[in-house]
């Protein structure tokens, strides 16, 4: 990876421009009442994305094809109340406080033992069931990068107990849209007790267009050898394990569907399985995975701060109805999660998810869109 590109990406200062922000769009509201936005960003290549103050939500994001034709490339709803429904599975949300599986919704910190909502039996799973972030509307702001992007800046405060987690979490998630069609997400975070912190953006990806059929014939690199075997109810059991041998080795580009009926009868049902990043010597932002659609030549190629990246299948879509009317069949969607591994809350020896009072979590994930 260039020089000149990690030093672009890794450039988080950020500028208000109360002075120039455009309106939003009405976006539906809440079950109790409340507006709820969507904001738009859009580059000199036409490429668009679009951001709700519900669970600071990435609603659409348009990118081009190697012909120059745009498509909406990941899933979602019209309006808010669709992402109220049982249809939506965390559709591009902002995801925490803890993303992914908290094993049987319990840890202790400091001598306390807290319990936490069992939303995915027996465990907890992606911040709880009421105060998650995905599940609260944040104050938005347009900022600029001083690198030239455009973006939005989502602010909520978590209260001291929200779901069961100890302290109050101030939390900040800004999105930057680059004019080399490069969406940029930067997390922070500031608590006045010591809490675990654990956050993730759930978009579905299909590089096709959300709705295409399937999502099986992208290939898929990821740029791990270890993966983070789990036990029956996908919790860790603490392992670092190779992925060499496995259907989970993508250190080649590889269709997705190429050996999935492999874990069909397994736990996870496909792919639902966390990867160790492998790191580069010296280097705070690394590549986790390069997604490419081979009938649009669109590719997605992710690089992160974090550890660790969830591939999920869309295991579980059902044909729900989505934007434009699209249907979203079994397997047409996947994600690619940055993330600390899950449940490390529970486990010593994985990089710890603990923000103590006075020092300031930071995480970013890029997603750069090319064609060819």
């Amino acid at each position: 990876m260039k020089n000149a590109f990690l030093t672009l990406i890794t450039s988080l200062s950020l500028i208000s421009l109360d002075s120039a922000a455009a309106k939003p769009a009405d976006f539906g509201q809440t079950k109790d009442g409340k507006k709820v936005h969507l904001h738009t960003l859009k580059n000199d290549n036409g490429m668009t994305a679009k951001i709700s103050t519900l669970g600071a939500t990435l609603v659409e994001l348009h990118v081009p094809d190697k012909d120059g034709n745009l498509a909406d490339v990941i899933l979602g709803f019209d309006d808010a109340s669709g992402y109220q429904g049982d249809d939506n599975q965390y559709f591009g949300c902002t995801t925490g406080r803890i993303c992914n599986r908290v094993a049987k919704g319990k840890f202790t910190l400091n001598g306390k033992e807290y319990s936490l909502a069992i939303n995915n039996e027996p465990n907890h799973l992606h911040g709880g069931v009421e105060q998650s972030l995905d599940k609260v509307i944040w104050k938005a702001k347009e900022i600029t990068s001083k690198d030239g992007g455009k973006g939005i800046s989502f602010t909520f405060t978590s209260p001291d107990g929200a779901e069961g987690y100890p302290g109050k979490l101030s939390v900040t998630v800004n999105y930057v849209l680059l004019k080399n069609n490069t969406l940029r997400i930067y997390y922070s975070a500031r608590t006045d007790k010591a809490t675990p912190v654990n956050l993730t953006n759930h978009a579905y990806f299909n590089l096709g267009g959300a709705g295409s059929k399937t999502v099986l014939n992208h290939t898929l690199k990821i740029n791990a050898e270890n993966y983070t075997p789990t036990d029956d109810t996908l919790i860790p059991t603490g392992k670092i394990a190779p992925v060499e041998g496995t259907p989970l080795d993508f250190n080649k580009a590889t269709k997705l569907g190429a050996r999935i009926a492999k874990l069909d009868d397994t736990a996870a049902l496909g792919y639902d399985h966390n990867y160790v990043i492998k790191k580069a010597k010296g280097k705070k932002m690394n590549l986790a995975a390069v997604l490419r659609d081979p009938k649009s030549g669109r590719v997605l190629t992710i690089i992160t701060s974090e550890p660790g990246i969830q591939l999920y299948s869309g295991n579980f879509l059902k044909d729900q109805t989505g934007k434009d009317g699209k249907k979203y069949p079994h397997r047409s969607a996947l994600c690619l999660e940055t993330q600390h591994y899950p449940d490390s809350v529970n486990q010593p020896t994985f990089p710890s998810t603990i923000l103590e009072p006075g020092k300031k979590f930071e995480s970013t994930t890029v997603y750069r869109f090319t064609a060819k």
